[in-house]
C-alpha cells in the first residue's frame, strides 16, 4: 500500500493526536525538526508503556535502527516480556526478525526520507481469533536536516472488547497483520503557525 498524504485528523487516538500536537508545536520554534530533548511527557507518563525510542544508525535505505526504549506492554504484545531489559537494546531488526520487519521498514523509511511523521493502521487476529486494531505513530527528531532519533507511539483496539495482547505481533504471530492506513502528516502543516499556538489548539481533538 503507498503513503497518502494526509492532515492530523487521520490518527483516531486522541493520546497520538495529543503527541503529534507536541511534535507540530516543537517543530514549529524550531524547523525543520525537533530536538529529542525538548519533547516532554508529563502530562501522559503513562503513554511511555505504548512507546519506542530509537537512535538511526546510517542513512537513507541502509540505515538501522536502534532501540533505546521499549515500554512494558510492547514487550507483552511482542512477546518480549521476558527478555532481560539490558538485551533489550538492539537494533530493531534483530529484535523483530526478519519477516515481520520486511512488513515494517518502509513504514520507518518513510519517515526519515520525509522528516515527517508517518501514521499507520493494521488488522491483526489475537489469539482468539477477535480482530484487534494496531495504530503506529513515528515522529522524527535530530538536528539540522538529519533525523537522529525516532519517537513511536503504538496503540492496540478492538471492537470485540477484551483481546490477549500477549505475543500479539511477535515473531510467529498466527496471523499476517493487514494494512489498512499508511499516512505521511504532511497536509496542512504550518510550522510557524504551529509554533504560535498551543499543542492543544494544532488539532481538534473532539
Amino acid at each position: 500500500m503507498e503513503f497518502a498524504s494526509a492532515d492530523p485528523s487521520v490518527i483516531k487516538s486522541i493520546r497520538q493526536r495529543y503527541l503529534l500536537n507536541e511534535w507540530l508545536r516543537l517543530a514549529g520554534k524550531r524547523p525543520p525538526l525537533p530536538l529529542q530533548r525538548d519533547f516532554q511527557l508529563d502530562r501522559v507518563d503513562e503513554e511511555t508503556v505504548d512507546m519506542m525510542g530509537y537512535d538511526v544508525v546510517g542513512e537513507a535505505d541502509g540505515a538501522r535502527f536502534l532501540i533505546t526504549h521499549q515500554g512494558a506492554r510492547l514487550a507483552t504484545t511482542y512477546g518480549n516480556e521476558r527478555v532481560d531489559p539490558a538485551e533489550r537494546r538492539r537494533f530493531l531488526d534483530e529484535a523483530i526478525g526478519p519477516e515481520r520487519y520486511a512488513n515494517v521498514v518502509d513504514i520507518y523509511r518513510t519517515c526519515l526520507r520525509h522528516k515527517r511523521p508517518v501514521y499507520s493502521i493494521s488488522t491483526v487476529n489475537d489469539a482468539d481469533g477477535k480482530e484487534v486494531s494496531y495504530e503506529r505513530l513515528l515522529m522524527p527528531f535530530g538536528e539540522g536536516e538529519a533525523v537522529q532519533q525516532i519517537i513511536g507511539s503504538f496503540k492496540s483496539i478492538s471492537i470485540e472488547g477484551g483481546f490477549k495482547v500477549s505475543n500479539l505481533l511477535g515473531l510467529r504471530p498466527k496471523a499476517k497483520p493487514v494494512i489498512l492506513v499508511r499516512a505521511i502528516i504532511d497536509r496542512a502543516f504550518v510550522p510557524a503557525q504551529a509554533g504560535q499556538h498551543s499543542a492543544d489548539e494544532i488539532v481538534d481533538l473532539d
